[in-house]
């Protein structure tokens, strides 16, 4: 009867205690006995969700979303640049595999100039943000809520030790909760790729 209804079956699955009551009474307004201890609920639960529009702080704050443990780090992608890449060989690869795919560079911000022009130290930090326009209108056709996801960035920085990063959004999440229709999942899907692709050149300082 579910196959023939055509609607999307979630299952929320986990070790006990792990927060997956706490989780379905956020996403569906439900009443199901929440506690810190273990085995607190046996019988199997089901609800309806209505998973309207993006919800940015469901991403970010464990409470809201009732993730418990889930920190920023969840909610990231970050690969580090390979032995003997350089910070400039990977800005250099990250333009020229971004050009390649058709995927624009938009905005390039060197922010740790900026500090330093204000007289504040600072490691290299340097934020570059790239937007395909047809996609980037067929999403916010669908919802204003993607307005807070445009562009997608991939930040260059490097870390108290000295070792230099790519970060970026993990694209996986905002996907797995925006109940896109098949032809947008496929466009977000392709923009998730593209980005991973310019990171891991950027990384390996492919040209």
């Amino acid at each position: 009867q579910r196959k023939k209804s055509q609607i999307p079956t979630v299952a929320l699955v986990g070790y006990t205690n792990a927060g997956k009551s706490t989780l379905l009474n956020a996403l569906s307004a439900s009443e199901v006995l929440a506690a810190d201890q273990l085995f607190a609920t046996l019988d199997p639960t089901t609800r309806r969700l209505a998973l309207l529009a993006l919800r940015p702080a469901l991403l970010l704050s464990p409470l809201r979303s009732g993730a418990e443990g889930m920190n920023i780090a969840d909610t990231v992608i970050k690969l580090p640049l390979e032995e003997g890449v350089t910070m400039d060989d990977a800005v250099q690869s990250m333009k020229l595999r971004a050009n390649t795919l058709n995927f624009k560079l938009v905005a390039h911000q060197p922010l740790y100039k900026e500090l330093e022009a204000m007289g504040v130290e600072s490691k290299r930090v340097e934020i570059f943000q790239f937007c395909d326009a047809r996609i980037a209108h067929a999403m916010l056709s669908e919802s204003l809520d993607f307005a807070a996801y445009l562009p997608c960035r991939i930040t260059l920085i490097e870390d108290k030790d000295g070792q230099p990063w790519l970060v970026s959004m993990d694209l996986d999440r905002v996907i797995a909760i925006a109940n896109l229709p098949p032809e947008l999942l496929a466009q977000a899907t392709k923009v998730r790729d593209t980005i991973q692709e310019i990171m891991e050149a950027g990384a390996s300082g492919d040209l």
